[in-house]
């Protein structure tokens, strides 16, 4: 095969000299100089390297397979998939993030796709007496228990943590500007607080164990510094205050920012060495027990001047969890809030193992906090962030079902923003401007634009998500419990997730 490409290629090459020499033409010139180029790269690939046996078996041919190999995810989107098997998340959820956006028609006709009598299949009952949708209640929440003096109200969807450095500048500020049009909350990430997170939306401070934006490197690792800590969460825009001890994405991991991401802006605002792979820490080095946890909880909250302080986990050990509740109510003194992650991962990059296999996944996860905070009667100080993959208005509702008070959403915002989907968000070449640093590609995203259609997304979801409570027959978003949500079990029954999720048997 490798004879018969040479021959082909050298043949070709051969003939457009012919060409040339008969008609000699700037378009016959241009044709021999890319036939000479394929035929010296068709003796590169077969003889000079040494590193693919592909490519010397098949010279030329053999670099299609790379070239499709590149693009399989946008082929797959594109020709392949249906609106329901594509992940992580399916063209029927991507669209409807979009129409929403663009405030573009986003009914859909002909019934369900799915599979209604499949197992797995959710869905809620509705009532013979549906409320008004334009008077249900419930869409805002006040953060803040009673050790709280800076109490803080907000919507219950906000856009969860997603880092300057993950995502590009122009994301960032889009991000930021349509939270103030739409009056929710951004949360930072674990990056710290940059110039493109103050645009004027209120802001949730993420820090991670990193202490980016909180603390400072010494002798080669990094500490909380309560000076630097301060003057960042006493700004006005900084509503609450999240310690992150580990997220979804790469539960017991901590977090990786790819060399080719952290420019000089983003290295100068996280106090590291620019061009290198920045890895924080899995454990935070301010406290390394449940007492040193609430001790430091404590000082963040005075350092604050008394602001919402939360904390974020992905669930792993149950009894770890529960020791850590019960720790609160003995101490008498607790987080204002718990964001609990899924396992099935978010937008940040990860090892193959941790994205898949580590983690409890987000409705176990939620649901035993839930039960947690209700056996130590903490369940009216302490308020639940869930964080998993909610898209629409009924992931919510199951959300809340499950004893979440607010939800964070990071995916569905980046697709808010235009984000297609194809998974490159570690590589630096998102092609949408969305989760890079390249300055080309961060261009291509229109700040003005996409702001708006942040705004528009969240607007969107509020309303659908009160027309389909009001279908419930409830007056408020509050009003949901785990005994309105059901679920087709492997038997074909239906079963409400209080029997699957807080029944005893």
């Amino acid at each position: 095969m490798r004879d018969t490409i040479l021959a082909v290629v050298i043949i070709i090459n051969l003939l457009c000299g012919v060409l040339v020499y008969f008609v000699p033409d700037l378009g016959n010139y241009i044709l021999l100089t890319i036939a000479s180029a394929i035929t010296l790269l068709a003796f590169y690939d077969a003889f000079i390297q040494k590193n693919h046996s592909l490519m010397r078996a098949f010279p030329i041919v053999a670099r299609l397979r790379w070239f499709f190999e590149e693009e399989r995810e946008k082929i797959q989107q594109y020709f392949i998939e249906d609106d329901l098997n594509g992940t992580p998340i399916n063209r029927e959820k991507r669209s409807i993030v979009y129409q929403r956006a663009k405030k573009e028609v986003e009914t859909v006709p002909f019934g369900t796709q799915h599979n209604v009598y499949e197992k797995g299949y959710e869905f809620v009952k509705h009532s013979l007496f549906p409320t008004d949708h334009h008077k249900v209640e419930g869409e805002n929440i006040v953060f803040g228990s009673d050790k709280c003096s800076q109490k803080y109200e907000s919507s219950i969807i906000n856009i969860s943590a997603m880092s300057f450095g993950s995502l590009s500048k122009n994301a960032i500020k889009a991000l930021n500007q349509g939270a103030k049009m739409g009056a929710f909350a951004h949360n930072t990430g674990e990056g710290g607080i940059s110039p493109y997170h103050l645009q004027g939306g209120d802001l949730i401070f993420q820090v991670g164990t990193g202490y980016f934006g909180a603390g400072k490197t010494i002798d080669g690792k990094r500490y909380f510094d309560d000076e630097i800590f301060r003057e960042n969460a006493i700004r006005p825009e900084v509503k609450m205050i999240e310690i992150k001890l580990s997220q979804g994405a790469k539960p017991g991991h901590g977090g990786i920012l790819p060399a080719k991401k952290n420019t000089e802006e983003i290295a100068k605002i996280r106090s590291v060495e620019p061009f290198t792979r920045v890895d924080s820490p899995p454990s935070h080095s301010s406290f390394s027990n449940f007492n040193e946890m609430i001790t430091f909880l404590q000082k963040v909250r005075e350092l604050s001047n008394g602001k919402p302080i939360g904390i974020k986990f992905c669930v792993g050990n149950n009894e770890e969890i529960e020791q850590m509740i019960k720790a609160f109510a003995d101490a008498n003194n607790y987080p204002d809030f718990i964001a609990v992650d899924g396992g099935e991962g978010g937008t940040g990059s990860a090892p193959l193992e941790f994205s898949n296999y580590v983690g409890t996944p987000l409705l176990e996860g939620l649901a035993f906090v839930n039960k947690m905070l209700i056996k130590y009667k903490l369940k009216d100080q302490i308020k639940i962030i869930a964080s998993g993959k909610a898209i629409d208005a009924f992931d919510i509702v199951k959300f809340k079902a499950l004893g979440a008070d607010a939800i964070g959403m990071a995916r569905s915002f980046m697709l808010s923003l235009g984000c297609i989907q194809a998974r490159e968000c570690n590589l630096d070449t998102c092609p949408v401007g969305v989760a890079t640093q390249d300055e080309d590609l961060v261009e291509a995203l229109v700040v003005e634009d996409k702001n708006v259609r942040v705004k528009n997304y969240h607007a969107k979801t509020i309303l659908a998500l009160k027309e389909l409570v009001s279908a419930m027959g409830k007056s408020s978003i509050n009003d949901i419990t785990s005994k309105d949500v059901f679920r087709r079990n492997k038997a074909g029954d239906l079963t409400s997730l209080e029997q699957i999720y807080f029944s005893e048997n």
